[in-house]
């Protein structure tokens, strides 16, 4: 089949290949990857406080676990990575959320610290459920670990953490917002056009999440011109481009969608593929058991707004907005 400019570059070549595993194989490799794209909603969908898709891009070759309840540390649900032990995204018992994802940047300095993967387990498992105090004291060891975006929620505040090229901390306002293998925010193709359809979807009172589904199943390839420039050479910027990466070697190894309400109840839910892409399977949890069971779909949600309706954004919430507007006032 022909792919126009994009005709013999289906596969890695083996120089590409080689380049790819010298830079993950480094200390920022070696340990866990973790999500290589993020799209998040907070608080702006009338029934959900947060929802959030992402990928996690990996090798084939790396051991991993599928989604599960954690028998420790107790309450977590998400998936493993099995050669370092930590997870790239996960929620707990009382509808607390992290992902991390990795910084793309070679020239790096390479770190020998704990396993990013450590990052949203050691909030998840806090005794301590303030997402902003955890930002907080985590700036003190954060340049332990390989570059990172860490986001982490809570009932009352999303915070972000990043560590690379400067430590930065800040509190997420209500909107939409995004983040890749880059900064925070940062206008990467794939990540705008994930960021669009949860925009899109987070607009209406629809449960299914069919169309984030469909967001995270985008194989389409930025322009030349679109593509960042990380220091991987322009070929693995053009392979790395989609949202989904199918490649026998590297690719998209999970695609993630977590919901979860105004009474911290919700769901993740996790398909997983193989190489080339192979849909290898799916399953979801509920972090709260009483409901366990339950389709994931409108006419079947368990969970039904008890609180005052939030304000539908309008198109103004645009990916990124530091306070988007809403059509009875703003949120501060």
């Amino acid at each position: 089949m022909d792919s126009g400019p994009w005709k013999g570059c289906e596969q890695l070549s083996y120089h590409s290949a080689l380049r790819l595993f010298r830079w993950s194989g480094t200390a920022q490799g070696s340990k866990i990857g973790g999500m290589c794209l993020v799209a998040v909603a907070w608080k702006v969908h009338p029934r959900w406080r947060l929802l959030m898709a992402g990928n996690r891009d990996e090798f084939h070759a790396r051991p991993t676990a599928p989604l599960a309840l954690w028998p420790e540390p107790a309450g977590i649900r998400a998936g493993r990575d099995l050669q370092s032990g930590g997870t790239w995204v996960g929620i707990e018992t009382r509808g607390r959320v992290a992902v991390v994802t990795n910084v793309r940047d070679p020239l790096a300095q390479t770190i020998s610290g704990p396993s990013r993967g450590a990052l949203p387990v050691g909030f998840l498992q806090g005794i301590d459920p303030d997402a902003a105090r955890h930002a907080r004291d985590l700036a003190a060891s954060a340049r332990d670990y390989s570059p990172f975006n860490l986001l982490i929620a809570d009932a009352d505040s999303c915070e972000y953490i990043g560590n690379h090229p400067v430590l930065e901390h800040r509190t997420i306002a209500p909107g939409i917002h995004g983040m890749s293998n880059g900064g925070f925010d940062i206008p990467w193709p794939k990540t705008q056009r994930l960021c669009e359809a949860m925009l899109k979807w987070s607009e209406t009172d629809a449960t299914d999440p069919q169309p984030l589904w469909r967001a995270l199943a985008d194989e389409h390839h930025a322009d030349d011109a679109q593509l960042p420039d990380t220091g991987i050479g322009l070929e693995l910027e053009r392979k790395l481009s989609p949202a989904f990466i199918r490649d026998p070697i590297y690719g998209t190894r999970a695609s993630t969608i977590i919901a979860i309400d105004y009474e911290g109840r919700g769901y993740i839910s996790e398909r997983r593929f193989g190489p080339d892409g192979v849909f290898e399977g799916e399953n979801a949890l509920f972090n709260d058991a009483r409901f366990e069971g339950h389709r994931l779909h409108a006419s079947a949600s368990p969970f039904r707004r008890t609180t005052a309706e939030i304000p539908r954004p309008t198109r103004s919430a645009r990916v990124g907005d530091v306070a988007p507007t809403y059509g009875s006032g703003s949120i501060v």
